[in-house]
């Protein structure tokens, strides 16, 4: 121990050592995070207990915070994959606890959920869209802000209706649910993305292993659902009035906030809502879905070139 001692008093007093520190320790207090953080706490701090704690600050600045710095789950940098660092203040001293991220929020999410339903599945880059990478251009700032709007006035407590985004194939609709996802993630508000066409013929093979009250219930009740590509499915009576009508007319009565995406307008959907695979014409009962999507969500033309090509 003596021999450690001597060696830590030789490096203090080495020049070239102190130089270093204390241009580390610069860089580690004008750190934004912690910066605010030693401002918000100004009055439970002294230089003492800063000093003390300059190994914790340093090792909350060698890591990415909000996903910031790595570009996927897979590849997060931190100590801890799927967890971020967050400053904490412990009896005068500061510290550094862990959280999930909003990536290992969304992932956790998205298992828990898909042992329930299977149709959850979502391309990766919907599950990493962000609203930076969410090209503005006239035909999609108008549905760029009304996606902001509606998370700005959730965040504030409000109900906010979701948003029915309509437009051609591969304009970016399922990548801006994606983004908001994201966004909500960010703030552990969980968010279910289900493809539909797969979700209404995983609900028929759901009633012969008894798990379709289940699945439903789930859908009602999820904080925030976002039913992508509405309208691709091949319509039938029984799924359009026994699945889609019940989980619809839940979520407007509690209402859940609830987001669409289609290549149909309002018109369109209920056009294609109203004929059945058998060619039965049934205008009253694609009338009482479209009431209920209606109430749900506000419609938001998304335009522009198909970015799949």
């Amino acid at each position: 121990m003596e021999k450690i001692n001597r060696t830590i008093k030789r490096l203090a007093s080495n020049e070239n050592f102190q130089k270093r520190y204390e241009e580390q320790r610069k860089q580690v207090l004008n750190h934004p995070d912690i910066h605010a953080f030693l401002t918000e706490h100004e009055n439970e701090l002294n230089q003492h207990s800063i000093e003390k704690s300059m190994s914790k600050l340093y090792e909350y600045t060698q890591q990415s915070k909000e996903c910031n710095r790595c570009e996927s789950l897979d590849g997060c940098i931190n100590f801890m994959k799927g967890y971020h660092p967050d400053l904490v203040l412990v009896r005068n001293s500061i510290d550094v606890v862990y959280k999930r991220c909003p990536r290992k929020v969304m992932a956790d999410e998205q298992k828990k959920n898909q042992k329930l339903i299977k149709s959850l599945y979502v391309p990766r880059d919907i599950l990493e869209a962000t609203f930076e990478d969410f090209e503005g251009d006239l035909g999609r700032l108008d549905a760029g802000d009304r996606a902001a709007t509606f998370l700005m006035n959730y965040e504030a407590g409000l109900k906010p209706k979701g948003l029915y985004l309509y437009g051609k194939f591969g304009v970016g609709k399922s990548f801006l649910l994606g983004a908001i996802a994201n966004e909500l993630a960010k703030k552990q508000i969980p968010t279910m993305i289900v493809y539909v066409p797969e979700l209404l013929r995983e609900m028929k093979s759901a009633i012969g292993d008894s798990t379709l009250n289940e699945k439903i219930e789930a859908l009602k009740k999820e904080p925030i659902l976002m039913l992508d590509d509405i309208g691709a499915e091949a319509v039938s009576s029984w799924t359009r009035d026994e699945v889609l009508g019940p989980i619809l007319q839940f979520r407007m009565l509690e209402k859940l906030p609830t987001f669409f995406t289609s290549n149909f307008d309002f018109q369109g959907l209920e056009h294609h809502l109203t004929y059945s695979q058998r060619g039965e014409e049934e205008k009253m009962k694609a009338r009482r879905i479209m009431e209920r999507i209606r109430s749900l969500s506000d419609p938001v033309l998304v335009d522009g070139p198909n970015r799949r090509d």
